[in-house]
């Protein structure tokens, strides 16, 4: 079985494959200084914990947009699978022509998202993965790499307002009665919610005009559910995006893993 890690600078999701079917996945916080034991640790217990074990695992899957966590990550994984691994970074084939000025600084998360999103709904498309930053990946018509958008992410543009200034404060992320707000919690959770959501339209609307033609527009990542709602672009949540696009990766560089 496939194991693959997708390292991202809040959270971290694991995901077990068996063939091309997920058979398990879950998620913790990212924490930048574990040890290779420390992640044999904890890689152990989630996989205990649904009634797998590590002899399962014939193959890993990493890619990690924290450096910190990305050498004991390749370290750990290569102990697990009996070095039949692939971390995602330059030089590693993706399938995907990289079209951008510098292919080697585009992160791996981005490119693992817009594989998946290609090889699922094929080409032209844009995914829009909602986590710490909110981005936006685009595959042209031809099913090359084109670049995209980086935006901050809902929960860091909300801490950024609470935390420069002296009377506002945290709220859930629950839309509110009105798109006007009647107190200040409601004010925060329109303007963070119905703010957002018309960032991700008004800047999908600007790719696509410049695409032309029909473009597919899916989300993924924690915060889609939360957000896609409001949006008026995105035609698809797909939660296990970016960890099918490893599994694709690790496919193309060492065959299915059994």
């Amino acid at each position: 079985m496939l194991l693959v890690v997708d390292v991202g600078n809040s959270q971290t999701v694991l995901g077990l494959y068996d063939g091309e079917r997920l058979a398990a996945h879950w998620r913790f916080t990212t924490a930048r200084n574990r040890t290779v034991d420390e992640l044999r640790m904890l890689f152990r217990a989630m996989l205990e914990l649904d009634g797998f074990s590590e002899k399962d695992v014939t193959g890993v899957a990493v890619c990690s947009v924290v450096p910190a966590v990305t050498a004991a990550l390749r370290t750990a994984a290569a102990e697990l699978a009996q070095d039949s691994f692939v971390v995602v970074e330059p030089g590693v084939r993706t399938g995907m022509p990289i079209h951008i000025d510098n292919p080697r600084e585009v992160g791996a998360d981005r490119v693992v998202n817009a594989v998946a999103a290609r090889h699922r709904y094929g080409a032209p498309v844009v995914s829009v993965d909602f986590g710490t930053s909110t981005n936006f990946d685009v595959v042209g018509p031809e099913g090359d790499y084109l670049g995209g958008a980086i935006a901050p992410g809902l929960a860091i543009a909300t801490d950024a307002l609470i935390s420069g200034t002296a009377a506002l404060r945290k709220v859930e992320y629950v839309p509110p009665r009105s798109p006007i707000g009647k107190g200040t919690v409601e004010a925060i959770q329109s303007g963070a919610l119905y703010g957002h959501a018309g960032l991700v339209d008004g800047i999908v609307g600007r790719i696509v005009s410049e695409l032309g033609g029909e473009v597919t527009v899916v989300a993924t990542g924690g915060l889609a559910p939360t957000i896609v709602p409001h949006c008026a672009t995105v035609d698809i949540v797909d939660e296990f995006l970016t960890l099918d696009g490893l599994r694709l990766v690790y496919d193309l560089n060492h065959g299915p893993s059994p």
